[in-house]
């Protein structure tokens, strides 16, 4: 069936004209569209990069892509602490998440591999609470443990290269701990796909996820996890729910919200670099970015349970 032909605008009659604003809504919503397959692509990309190099390109990216859904917390905080504490709200909020963000820092220097061990198991908690929703641990602990396990069970050398740099330490091989959980990790998941049946939709995000930690360098791979999964499906949350973060209306104002906190995590992060000299390049990027990292995720966290247990939550698209 043809498409009709449209009608000829009339002999010297002016073409119609598409508001700015309604024309740079348009561009703005296609630039969008664009920006997580070709962030998807890059860091697939950097697979084919020397090894230093393709840390270097995922660290930028996770910096830029990733790091600010994390800036939006006080958008979250906001309407629970201003009733209360008024203009005051933000000192209020920021003092106790710095304090925990420093000493999760001093934690690094002081217990590297304890505190290794508590990011992990914080970052199965967050990754998983946020995919699958409230109400199904099992779930959850499949999910969150995904972009943690497999790591270890399919390229250990690599993954234990990425956390001697971290860690500061000796790591030839990965701890023993570690390995044996995301064994027992694997069984979990196992059973629980043959007795949940996920919708196929679920099914093949985990697959694609999968196949990237297969094919793909851990940091990388954890990078497109990252950047293109956690932190939008984090920011369309709050888009989507006016009484958790009523400032957040949308995904474009999300973005414009997290950036005057995310300058102040760069800032912190600058003020940081030079207590970082033990990892030449590359290397000093890594332990920085992914401690820091660490060192946010404990407070990001605890401010989540306490929303969740001041209202409830929406269900997470599925």
């Amino acid at each position: 069936m043809r498409r009709p032909s449209p009608i000829p605008a009339a002999a010297g009659a002016d073409a119609p004209r598409i508001p700015p604003p309604v024309l740079r809504r348009v561009t703005l919503r296609g630039a969008a569209s664009c920006l997580l397959p070709g962030a998807a692509l890059l860091l697939a990309a950097t697979a084919l990069l020397p090894r230093e190099t393709g840390w270097l390109a995922v660290l930028i990216l996770v910096i830029g892509l990733g790091v600010p859904h994390g800036a939006l917390d006080g958008e979250v905080a906001k309407p629970l602490l201003r009733p209360r504490f008024g203009r005051a709200w933000f000192p209020v909020f920021a003092a106790p998440y710095l304090a925990l963000t420093a000493a999760v820092l001093a934690a690094w220097r002081l217990a590297p591999e304890a505190t290794l061990a508590g990011f992990l198991a914080l970052s199965v908690l967050h990754f998983g609470r946020e995919d699958a929703g409230p109400g199904r641990p099992v779930e959850a602990l499949v999910r969150g443990g995904l972009p943690i396990a497999l790591p270890a069970l399919l390229r250990p050398d690599a993954t234990a290269r990425v956390f001697a740099v971290v860690t500061g330490t000796a790591m030839p091989v990965l701890p023993a701990w570690w390995v044996l959980l995301a064994q027992a990790w694997l069984g979990l998941a196992l059973v629980w796909l043959l007795a949940a049946r996920p919708a196929p939709r679920l099914l093949a995000e985990l697959a694609a996820l999968a196949l990237a930690f297969l094919v793909l360098p851990p940091l990388s791979a954890f990078g497109l996890y990252f950047v293109c999964l956690h932190a939008p499906r984090h920011m369309r949350a709050l888009a989507d729910d006016p009484a958790r973060a009523p400032s957040v209306d949308g995904m474009g104002r999300a973005v414009v919200l997290a950036l005057p906190v995310f300058a102040l995590t760069l800032l912190i992060g600058l003020l940081l670099w030079p207590t970082y000299p033990q990892a030449p390049g590359a290397g000093r990027l890594l332990a920085l970015t992914l401690q820091l990292l660490a060192a946010l995720t404990l407070p990001h966290l605890l401010l989540d349970a306490w929303v969740e247990r001041s209202g409830a939550r929406p269900e997470p698209d599925r």
